[in-house]
């Protein structure tokens, strides 16, 4: 069905297609679900329903890839309590409910964007990359390559590939904002595309802004209802004014956002 007042927004529920554990605690979810596949636009989240056991909330998560001839969409998640538990243990044939496709996505004009991502912030990137169609690079960040199993997924979307490390036991050791600034400088780059831990997109949105080339954020917030109606996922913007994540975002101009 479709929520009133919200046209574009579906609620149904979906068989499981697939479900596969990508890296310790990380699944990759496919689902049925063909009129939000043909809607969901890079960018945008989902909010999910366990139908089995005592699960009233719903869970948001980032559409991660899309298939619109087969009518399914994908998510990238990390388990982190007893409800991720949860849909980590659907197998296919199962059902979980799906509410969206939900908030705005990115700006997809650009010619040449430059991904940075770090963690699960890496998801929706994914489908942002596939949607640009060989015309990205990315940057992409991790604690130790343990945690860059993202490089196998972006290879085939993505021009070049830049990786650093903490620890430096893959690529560059240190941050994506320690090398940023010198990928800038090379390439022809006419966006930055973020998402990950806000202290990574607060410096990639700072030295956008010092190399004059738009970027754009995407936010992970705590969401309940997903609609804008709780407030509950509500930031400040350099205008004054608060605005939700889950209704007005989770894609931000990086030079909105009052970082704290």
């Amino acid at each position: 069905m479709t929520l009133p007042n919200q046209p574009k927004k579906i609620v149904r529920d979906a068989k499981v297609l697939a479900q596969q554990e990508l890296a310790t605690d990380v699944f990759f979810l496919v689902v049925e679900a063909p009129e939000i596949a043909r809607l969901a636009k890079a960018g945008q989240f989902v909010q999910l329903r366990i139908l089995s056991g005592d699960f009233t909330l719903r869970r948001p998560v980032g559409v991660a890839a899309v298939d619109e001839k087969k009518g399914s969409i994908a998510f990238i998640y990390r388990v982190v309590g007893k409800g991720t538990r949860a849909l980590s243990q659907l197998m296919p044939g199962e059902i979980v409910n799906v509410l969206g496709p939900l908030g705005h996505g990115f700006a997809m004009q650009y010619e040449h964007p430059l991904i940075v991502g770090g963690g699960m912030g890496l998801s929706p990137l994914l489908y942002y990359a596939a949607a640009m169609q060989g015309k990205a690079d990315v940057l992409m960040g991790g604690k130790t390559a343990e945690e860059l199993f993202w490089k196998n997924l972006f290879d085939d979307l993505c021009g070049q590939c830049f990786l650093t490390t903490d620890d430096g036991s893959l690529g560059t050791k240190g941050f994506t904002t320690t090398v940023l600034p010198e990928i800038l400088e090379k390439g022809d780059y006419d966006v930055v595309v973020t998402c990950g831990p806000e202290i990574m997109m607060r410096g990639v949105a700072k030295i956008a802004k010092e190399h004059g080339i738009p970027c754009e954020v995407s936010l992970e917030k705590r969401m309940a209802c997903g609609l804008g109606a709780c407030l509950s996922c509500s930031i400040d913007t350099t205008d004054g004014q608060r605005k939700k994540v889950c209704k007005d975002g989770p894609v931000f101009k990086g030079e909105d956002i009052l970082w704290n």
